[in-house]
């Protein structure tokens, strides 16, 4: 991965963001009717530059080009004393995928886990994103545990 560097987000990404969150959201068909709407696109920006908010952004540049983003938040648990770190979203532009960006992003929310304190950086995917899940087993165990989930 040449010429790319992880950093967090500032708020003259917005533009870039956006184009990645479509296409993040598109990817796992939250497009169009069943979207994010644009409210929930917009606090979730937001969110990103609250201190009161532990949810955090970084993003993978290229001179200028985002080629990717990793969305993470700090949460208490019950089984450690210090915060969990779960990775959201993770998501690269299409041309750049096997070039490292993802495994860059991976990394990067790690550094910031554990500077945190936290025990544990987790996530999911979707049991049909074969390619991502490549890169997941070369950087991470899986832990066993299905994800079930109520709609409210």
């Amino acid at each position: 991965m040449t010429g790319c560097s992880i950093r967090e987000i500032e708020r003259g990404d917005y533009d870039q963001w956006a184009t990645l969150w479509q296409g993040y959201n598109a990817f796992y068909g939250r497009a169009g009717p069943a979207g994010v709407s644009n409210e929930i696109t917009q606090a979730t920006w937001n969110r990103f530059f609250d201190p009161n908010e532990p949810v955090f952004a970084l993003v993978a540049d290229d001179a200028g080009s985002l080629l990717g983003l990793a969305h993470f938040i700090f949460h208490r648990n019950t089984i450690t004393l210090g915060p969990a770190c779960y990775m959201q979203d993770l998501f690269t532009r299409d041309d750049t995928r096997g070039r490292g960006v993802g495994r860059a992003l991976i990394a990067a929310v790690r550094d910031r886990a554990q500077a945190a304190g936290a025990g544990r950086l987790y996530w999911h995917t979707h049991e049909t994103n074969e390619r991502a899940m490549a890169l997941y087993d070369a950087v991470a165990r899986k832990s066993g545990f299905i994800v079930y989930r109520a709609e409210l």
